[in-house]
This record gives structure tokens, sequence and C-alpha cells, in this order.
């Protein structure tokens, strides 16, 4: 039984059926791309959030490696005074322990340093030793001043809430499908083609066959599962639209957060500044003092332990501002146009 048969197709969308499924269907592509810049815009989150921790890091490790020194010099002042009957060997116990303690930071922040170019190895897909030779300075890092004003629609163009946006329409687009449902469908085929019972009859005129068979569907007895499957969909899209609310809330609240711990931040700065500067001017004028004859090296190297400390609070609220900067950015999309051009894109198709 031989057969050679084209056949042809028509399903008319009567009631939006199909538009309605390609328009979830593009939502649920839209959604998935944006998933993906916001997996992308976290990796590079911890990117510069890893740059920023290592420069911070080699920073303190500078302040530490100075502190030793400083320890060596006030153990060796202490130890001349010891032996001279000036201090008890309480005092000299109470040196060496300090010291000890600064070499102990030291080789901590070494461990911190080694860590942290190991996880940024790993995150930018190198070997763990890549990046062994690899030291950013916080001071190479600069930012520009925050805007007065920070628009609300740039919270927009974050990719999750772009993402849980196009989620909502795609659930939008999947209640007019369960809509049509409820409406007769009819499909159109047609076929045209040969039948016979061995080759060398396929082709004769008595084996032509062709046809049209048009098909209705009425839903006359499917109304409880449709309206089960209705009241799923809407369901569906109130749950999208949940996420969304708490998608737009949760990146106002970390925009607010971050532009906050900013303003904190440059406030605490400022006056850290004035503390630091205090401490250097004491710090300089005990180091005249010094050199007048008129005090001693211990006071100086004491003098110095409160200037390195200040610098050490410096290196931390110039850590914490970057952070808040690269949080702010995080929370603001990180630049992403990615759901603009689509909008506009499926705008222009709609059209």
């Amino acid at each position: 039984n031989d057969t050679l048969q084209a056949g042809v197709g028509w399903n008319p969308d009567l009631w939006g059926q199909h538009k309605a499924e390609l328009a979830s269907a593009i939502g649920q592509v839209r959604a998935a791309q944006a998933d993906a810049a916001m997996a992308a815009n976290a990796l590079v989150h911890q990117v510069v959030r890893g740059h920023v921790a290592l420069a911070r890091l080699l920073a303190q490790r500078d302040i530490a490696e100075r502190t030793v020194q400083q320890r060596q010099q006030m153990q060796q002042l202490v130890q001349q005074r010891r032996e001279a009957g000036l201090d008890t060997r309480m005092d000299q116990a109470q040196s060496d322990g300090s010291l000890a303690d600064a070499a102990a930071q030291v080789e901590a922040l070494k461990e911190q340093i080694t860590l942290t170019r190991h996880q940024l190895a790993a995150l930018s897909g190198q070997a763990p030793q890549a990046l062994n030779a690899w030291s950013p300075r916080l001071d190479s890092l600069r930012l520009d001043a925050l805007p007065d004003t920070v628009g609300a629609d740039l919270l927009g163009r974050r990719p999750d809430v772009a993402a849980a946006r196009w989620r909502v329409e795609a659930s939008q687009q999947d209640i007019q499908v369960a809509r049509t449902q409820f409406y007769p469908n009819v499909n159109l085929s047609a076929f045209a083609g040969f039948n016979a019972l061995g080759m060398d009859r396929l082709l004769d005129s008595g084996s032509r066959q062709y046809g049209v068979v048009p098909a209705l569907r009425l839903p006359l007895f499917d109304g409880g599962r449709l309206r089960a499957q209705l009241s799923g969909r809407e369901a569906e899209r109130d749950s999208a639209v949940a996420n969304y609310n708490n998608a737009v809330l949760g990146a106002a609240k970390e925009a607010a957060d971050a532009i906050g711990s900013s303003l904190s931040v440059e406030r605490q700065w400022a006056e850290q500044r004035q503390a630091l500067a205090s401490a250097e001017h004491a710090h300089a004028l005990a180091q005249q003092r010094f050199e007048a004859g008129l005090g001693n090296r211990l006071a100086v190297l004491s003098t110095e332990s409160a200037v390195l400390a200040q610098r050490r609070l410096a290196i931390d609220l110039q850590t914490r501002q970057l952070e808040n900067r690269a949080n702010l950015m995080r929370a603001l999309g990180g630049g992403w146009q990615g759901d603009v051009a689509q909008a506009s894109n499926t705008t222009a198709s709609a059209r």
C-alpha cells in the first residue's frame, strides 16, 4: 500500500489564543534573559567588592608592618631603659608582647590577602595563583560625588525587577489563553496525493485522492476543568504581581540603604580626617620636642601609635565608602540597558 500525500492545516486565531501564547512565551524569554543579566551583575558586584577588599588589606598590611617597626624601636628603648634602671621587667614583658601581637597581625593580614586573591581568581575563571602579583591601591580608586537626586525610574533598570515585570505580563497572557479555552475552536485541514496498491499504479489518475476536513471543538463538558485552569492562571498572576512588588520594594530599600550609608560615611570621614590631622600634629610636636632635647624618643613613638590607629580607621572608612558605592550601583541595575532595548523591540513588533 503506497501513499504519496501532502497536507496543509489552518487554525484561525479567532479569540487571540495564539497571540496570547506568543506574548507569554516572549515574556518568559525576556525574564530568563533578565535573570541571566542579574547573575552577571551579581558576579561583577562580587569582583568589585573583592577588588576593594584586597586594596584595603594591602593598605592595612602596610600600616601593620610600620607598626611592627615602631614596636621594635619601642622594645629597644624599653630594654635600654630597663638596663639603665628606668623601667622594670614588667615593662619589658609588655613591650615584647606588644611586638609579638603586631607581628601576628601582619601574618593574619597576609593570609587574608592570599585568600582574597584566590577568591578573585576563582570569580574571574583563573588559576588560584594567577593574581599573586596583583596589588590594587585604595588611592587609585576615585569616586565622583553623588548626584543631588537619584530618580526612582532607575530601579526599573534592575534586571531582577525587569524579570519580575516580564513574568507578570506573561502570566496575564496565560490568563487570556485560559479564557479562550471557553470558546469554540475551528481547525481546517486539507490533503491531496496518491494512494495505490503497488508502485506501478501510484501515479495513475485513479489513485488520486484529496479532501478537506473541517473540525469544530465545543467545550461543552469541560466547564469545571476550564474554570479550575483559569483560577490557577489567575493565582499565578497574583503571585507574580506580589513577587514584582517585593522586587521593587527590595530594590528601593537597597538603594536607600546604600545612599544613606554613603552619606553617613562621608560625615564620619570628615570627622575622622580632623582626628587624623590632630594626631599627626601631636606627633609632629613630639618630634620637634625630641629634636630640641625637651622630650624623649619613647614619647615620639607613643604619639605615632595614635597616628597609625587613625590611618587604619581612615582605610576602613574609605573602604566602606567604595563598598557602598558598589552596592548603590548594583541596586540601580549596574547600567543594564537590555530591558529598555527589548521593550522598544517588542513595541515595534506589535506595531
